[in-house]
């Protein structure tokens, strides 16, 4: 008893703990948004294990959702394809920089769009907790100077860069878009 008592203890103490959450960007053009993005850096995800040559389609679909389209090499670049078709919905109409996607009904997560070049050259995704971090690029490499704003960004919000795995885009060959 006097073990589940601590444990039980443990759980509350851990369900009081709070966190920051990053600051998203102040307004993103869906439309612009829209369109190829390959993955600079992330922090590993389950799902990411053993991915090369990351990247996601975005396309804004008749019932205001937008349609995800990731897809990776698995172990190589030369490995097999690993893709998967999701959707995202917009929860925050007013900046659009808050959205929940979803890959597997019914589990969803946020993508936070925390940072945001101005010709949306690069985008620093997050969610609430600050746990995850995506840098994303229009091209399959990110000139040093933007990558080393977006880190930046990342560190302003407390999301732990030092956890980053960068990805290669290096020689990839990329399948046709969705």
């Amino acid at each position: 008893m006097k073990k589940f008592s601590h444990l039980l203890s443990f759980f509350i103490l851990c369900s009081c703990v709070t966190y920051a959450s990053p600051r998203t960007v102040d307004f993103v053009d869906v439309n612009r948004y829209m369109g190829t993005w390959y993955e600079i850096a992330s922090i590993p995800q389950f799902f990411s294990k053993g991915c090369f040559c990351s990247r996601a389609h975005y396309s804004l679909q008749k019932n205001g959702e937008v349609g995800v389209y990731n897809s990776c090499n698995k172990e190589s670049i030369e490995g097999d394809l690993s893709d998967v078709n999701g959707k995202a919905r917009v929860t925050d109409s007013k900046t659009n920089s808050k959205l929940k996607v979803s890959f597997f009904w019914p589990f969803s997560g946020d993508y936070w769009i925390v940072g945001l070049d101005k010709d949306y050259r690069y985008a620093v995704i997050s969610n609430k907790k600050a746990s995850s971090l995506w840098i994303l690029s229009r091209t399959p490499k990110l000139a040093s100077s933007d990558l080393q704003a977006a880190l930046k960004i990342a560190q302003e919000n407390k999301i732990p860069v030092q956890k980053l795995t960068y990805t290669t885009q290096e020689g990839c060959r990329y399948p046709e878009e969705n």
